[in-house]
């Protein structure tokens, strides 16, 4: 029976460029860097925090694939990234020059604005309120 989920792969134009928008900029760890072939690597990473679901860079191998790259969900927020402290999380990542393309709003499930990693893709920064703390997660 399947118990959980991985990793959810996102597909990026260079590893090196990807692994330092997200372990400089989002603080996330660089778990696994291995290299398959001369073109192919697996790189996995994730918030610090992170238990179950990671992402695995996957380098764009063909047009198609790199032409998708930044819209994987067709413009949608794909990507949520919770934290504990929305206001400290919020005004480390304006710091450190990510583009938040929503202002922060409170929402019955929590306070969150959206922002874009460096291809584009949005994300949702959410501090989830009290009485959603265990649901929606």
């Amino acid at each position: 029976m399947y118990n959980r989920i991985a990793h959810i792969a996102l597909v990026v134009r260079d590893y090196d460029e990807a692994i330092q928008f997200y372990t400089q900029k989002l603080d996330f760890v660089l778990l696994e860097d291995i290299k398959i072939d001369e073109s192919k690597r697996w790189v996995v990473v994730a918030p610090s925090g992170a238990k179950e679901c990671s992402l695995l860079l996957a380098k764009g191998a063909n047009e198609k694939q790199l032409n998708s790259v930044g819209s994987q969900t067709g413009g949608r927020v794909g990507f949520f990234l919770f934290t504990d402290n929305f206001r400290r999380d919020y005004d480390k990542l304006k710091n450190r020059g990510v583009l938040f393309v929503r202002p922060p709003k409170k929402e019955p499930y929590g306070i969150v604005a959206v922002f874009q990693d460096l291809y584009g893709n949005l994300w949702d920064l959410l501090e989830p309120n009290e009485k959603n703390k265990g649901v929606i997660s």
